[in-house]
């Protein structure tokens, strides 16, 4: 007999383990959530925020979303990533990124209620791990997976107590692993992977110096600092990023991963961080030096009958895009409320499946446009002549020669323009965070054909209703005057319907399917003198459905099937969609 008896075991505490308990403490379960370590996360690791994972936080609760901003750093400061010779020298070029430029700005602003913002892993794990909790979650920290075994009606999971040194059975209806990119639950579960592991090596410096009268005048998160010859090696390319503005910092560089980790003393990591800062006599604060690999591996199967895998466990790649942890935090966002329904006998297991379907394709994604990324940094090597030789003098002169007054150096400094700017694609590529359309058993198109990109797709996002999209924000405006989102409206764990003048019938087939299915099924009518009104239009051009027509919207925001005009049968017709959805 199991030691402890929980719904769902999540193994791994980071932003996927701890949003999903959260996520499932939010829809009424109690959910098990261990760490193999004392505490959470001791360095800053992830970072950049994007807009989907705001809303996700934002969906949670305003007070969550509320206290990540509060720690947050905020967009405006994350400013230009910034290439020079070092944070106190010569500035090669900038661009404006996460947002900052004005047309990104607006982009941003119209399409959602959330905004990007620079929080580092030690800041989103705990407020993550601390909603978990206090919604229901139960916790165990120096708690150790060790391996676990399914049958038909749930998992068996044995952990090491390390404290005990006590082994702990735990029996769940399921089982997640979002226990990192060398995930056990993986492992033991057969998933199936592409790609590699280890394809490149970095080590970190973590430390604390104010270089407030240095970045002022160019405030970024990212400095890309251009040496040849540095103690960093190579073409001597070192990322000073900000960690807390302006007095804690993280400095990355790459290693021969053919060769053994470099070996890091105190002596040496302060001599490469007042090379990079270009501040000879800076007296830093060692926090901490760790290395790491470079990945490129994503998981084409995400479970296996009872077991799910999530976060790194499922996508392992660089850091490149600020990828990692927002997609992790999406994963327990498209998981957690189809768990909650099976559980509680409102959905078949087939609903499970969809998970696979939908997130499978998002993992490839982002670990390929990650790693394209790294890939993207050559042309500005090649720019600067940094390719071109060597040794270190002669890749110096190359980069100085852009200042002649020469045809070639004319031609150099184009092209340095030219590949800097090109780095939009790593640096603000809003389309690849907000763009996901799912393909699933859980989505009805009913033969709708999907909108084709008028833009490019990794750059820009372009909103629509077609089932699969999330759903587009618009601000709505209640009897009071009070602006919400559509995004506001939907989600929080139910479906939603969303209707217009002439939809009554859609509000009273949501009313009765509701207490048929036994779900939480609600439907909002939005138009003149109802709760919620459009006075910018932005709606009515937004939905692309007629006033009589019905949205109907999944928990996670994503469209899940969508009605044009009237129909003979609305119930009808919203039974078949949910039976579908719901596998029942």
């Amino acid at each position: 007999m199991a030691d402890i008896t929980t719904d769902v075991l999540i193994i791994g505490t980071g932003p996927a383990g701890s949003a999903t308990a959260a996520l499932l403490a939010s829809y009424g379960l109690e959910p098990l959530v261990i760490n193999r370590y004392r505490w959470l996360a001791t360095t800053p690791r992830a970072h950049i925020t994007n807009q989907r994972t705001m809303e996700v936080l934002r969906d949670l609760g305003r007070d969550v979303e509320d206290e990540a901003y509060m720690f947050a750093t905020e967009q405006e400061l994350m400013g230009e990533n910034v290439f020079c010779t070092a944070i106190n020298g010569e500035e090669i070029g900038r661009m404006k990124s996460w947002g900052t430029h004005p047309l990104s700005q607006a982009e941003h602003q119209l399409s959602s209620p959330s905004h990007m913002n620079d929080l580092p892993q030690t800041f989103m794990e705990p407020l993550l791990f601390k909603t978990a909790c206090s919604r229901g979650a139960q916790a165990r920290m120096s708690t150790e997976y060790l391996s676990h075994v399914q049958d038909e009606d749930g998992v068996t999971t044995t952990c090491l107590d390390r404290l005990t040194g006590k082994e702990v059975t735990v029996r769940s209806k399921f089982l997640i692993g979002a226990d990192g990119g060398n995930s056990k639950v993986a492992e033991h579960a057969g998933l199936s992977f592409e790609g590699k592991m280890g394809v490149a090596g970095s080590m970190n410096i973590l430390f604390e110096a104010d270089l407030s009268p240095y970045v002022s005048r160019r405030p970024s998160v990212l400095y890309w600092v251009l040496q040849p010859g540095a103690d960093v090696g190579g073409i001597g390319m070192g990322l000073v990023r900000m960690v807390r503005p302006w007095h804690e910092w993280l400095i990355v560089w790459g290693y021969d991963i053919n060769e053994p980790p470099p070996a890091v003393d105190e002596a040496f990591a302060i001599r490469v961080v007042r090379d990079l800062t270009g501040v000879a006599d800076l007296q830093p604060k060692i926090k901490s030096v760790s290395t790491w690999t470079v990945n490129n591996m994503y998981a084409t199967t995400m479970s296996n009958g009872r077991v799910f895998c999530m976060g790194d466990a499922a996508h392992r790649h660089p850091p490149s895009n600020g990828l990692g942890s927002n997609t992790s935090i999406q994963d327990g966002f498209n998981l957690a409320w189809k768990l909650a329904m099976v559980i509680r006998g409102q959905a078949g297991r087939g609903l499970l499946d969809s998970y696979q379907a939908e997130r499978a394709p998002v993992a490839k994604q982002i670990v390929t446009r990650a790693n394209k990324s790294i890939e993207e940094f050559g042309p500005i090597f090649s720019a600067c002549g940094l390719l071109d030789s060597v040794d270190p003098v002669k890749m110096q002169q190359n980069m100085d020669a852009r200042c002649d007054d020469t045809p070639d150096a004319e031609r150099q400094r184009k092209e340095i323009r030219e590949a800097i700017a090109a780095k939009v694609y790593e640096f603000d590529a809003h389309g690849v965070e907000m763009n996901q359309r799912y393909r699933s058993d859980a989505i009805v198109t009913d033969g709708q054909p999907e909108p084709g990109f008028e833009t490019d797709a990794e750059l820009h996002y372009q909103p629509t209703t077609w089932p699969g999209a999330r759903l587009p924000h618009t601000w709505l405006f209640g009897p009071d005057g009070e602006k919400v989102s559509t995004l506001d409206i939907t989600g929080h764990g139910r479906f939603t319907v969303l209707t217009g003048i002439g939809g009554d019938a859609w509000l009273a087939a949501a009313r009765a399917l509701a207490k048929e299915f036994c779900i939480e099924l609600i439907a909002h009518k939005i138009g003149p003198r109802q709760q919620w009104q459009d006075y910018t239009g932005d709606w009515a051009r937004a939905r692309e459905i007629r006033d009589s027509g019905a949205i109907l919207v999944r928990p996670d925001h994503h469209v899940a099937w969508r009605c044009d005009g009237t129909i003979a049968d609305p119930v009808g017709e919203l039974r078949r969609v949910l039976n579908t959805i719901l596998d029942r």
